[in-house]
């Protein structure tokens, strides 16, 4: 009575807590490691998910960082979870599961994602039945949050919250470093592009401008009139691209600096829209087709919207082809803005970079673009709190601006 049989021994209850909690250590040391590597950030991000998860034994893992203005968090790495990332899946400070982690600085634990406050989708698109999850922070400043979940409805314990704290806290200053090093990169890039950018795109018509003004001004009574009219059209011309390209570098100079502050107010979003394309295409009536209903409104920033409209449009009429078909809905206290055009698409070369700023596809440098116009109107999406997303078709070019409505009295 009360033998095993040969061959077989029944672990010690004590022995195999012991055994779990060495585990457990190691994998947690694991983080740490990782953590404290030299690693790039995505290699980073993607290190720490697969060390995160194998720590808590979960199926699933995501990380999402704060971005610049601090009012969404942004699917930056998964595992089990990649639609995250890649639909750019992004959800409001104090909102939803992540949201709330980030803004009350503490793990969360939910035993039933059917039965909760669940903001992003994919979470039960993916059959994840529960969630644990802790902010990501570094000399007391906010990151992000790193979130892990299973298949299988698990009760997490507030030993696994307290341990993937200790693990998010040590992550966090790893991704701190990493941060700051691709921002230095960034900032070098910049730098180097913009000097490129400057010493060709604005000399040009600078150029130009001072040869036809010396010409004019020592030489005008030698020219017939139709050269002297020519001249000024020439004038003209190089000095409104001047003024183009000074407006769209102080656009990324505000932006940069943060100076961009939301101002909503209500308008129509169809007659607002149809100002704008008179303003880029006289001949719009038959260039663009319009499918907004007349009583749709937004209450929005103005200056945000004509912008990223604006440099759509002008995308889409320059290096696109007609018709451009441009449609607007508001759907999940979102407004969604579309422009859809017939050309030739994306250079897939340049797919990965489209919204970097001075990233031009060949077609796009024969007609003269300078690589702004998507930077700019993706800065001023992400500046409001929205997005700028680009959908594969399989011809032209299709843009979705997504614009949260604010309320106003």
């Amino acid at each position: 009575m009360g033998e095993h049989p040969p061959g077989k021994v029944t672990p010690d209850p004590l022995e195999r807590i012991l055994q779990r909690a060495i585990t457990r250590l190691r994998r947690l040391e694991a983080v740490t490691d990782v953590a404290l590597s030299q690693l790039p950030l995505d290699d980073l991000l993607d290190e720490l998910l697969v060390r995160t998860r194998d720590l808590l034994e979960a199926d699933t893992s995501a990380i999402l960082l704060l971005d610049a203005p601090g009012k969404h968090l942004v699917a930056r790495a998964a595992k089990g979870l990649e639609e995250e990332v890649e639909r750019g899946v992004r959800i409001p400070f104090g909102k939803g599961f992540a949201g709330r982690i980030a803004a009350e600085r503490r793990p969360i634990v939910i035993a039933d994602v059917d039965h909760a406050d669940i903001l992003n989708p994919i979470l039960r698109e993916k059959g994840v039945k529960s969630l644990i999850g802790a902010p990501l922070y570094a000399h007391d400043r906010v990151l992000g949050v790193i979130h892990a979940g299973t298949l299988a409805r698990r009760d997490f314990t507030e030993e696994d919250a307290e341990l993937l704290q200790v693990a998010a806290e040590r992550a966090g200053l790893g991704i701190e470093r990493a941060l700051v090093h691709e921002e230095l990169v960034n900032l070098d890039r910049l730098q180097r592009d913009f000097i490129g950018f400057a010493s060709h795109e604005l000399r040009t018509p600078a150029t130009v401008i001072y040869g036809v003004l010396e010409t004019l001004r020592f030489r005008r009574e030698e020219l017939s009139d139709e050269l002297v009219a020519e001249l000024e059209e020439t004038l003209y011309t190089q000095s409104v691209r001047m003024k183009d390209l000074l407006e769209r570098l102080l656009d990324l100079s505000m932006l940069d600096a943060g100076g961009f502050k939301i101002a909503p107010s209500r308008f129509h979003v169809g007659e607002r829209t149809r100002e704008l394309i008179k303003a880029i295409d006289p001949d719009f009536e038959t260039d663009v087709r319009i499918g907004i209903s007349d009583d749709l409104e937004a209450v929005a920033d103005i200056q945000a919207f004509d912008r990223v409209v604006s440099n759509l449009l002008m995308n889409a009429l320059r290096h696109g082809g007609p018709p451009v078909l441009v449609t607007a809905e508001q759907r999940d206290r979102h407004l969604r803005f579309v422009v859809e055009d017939n050309g030739p698409g994306i250079d897939q070369a340049i797919a990965s970079q489209m919204f970097t700023r001075f990233t031009r596809g060949e077609r796009s440098q024969r007609a003269g673009g300078v690589g702004l116009g998507l930077a700019i109107a993706h800065s001023y999406a992400r500046a409001h709190g929205g997005d700028l997303r680009h959908e594969p078709v399989p011809q032209g070019a299709r843009f979705e601006f997504v614009l949260p409505v604010h309320d106003v009295a």
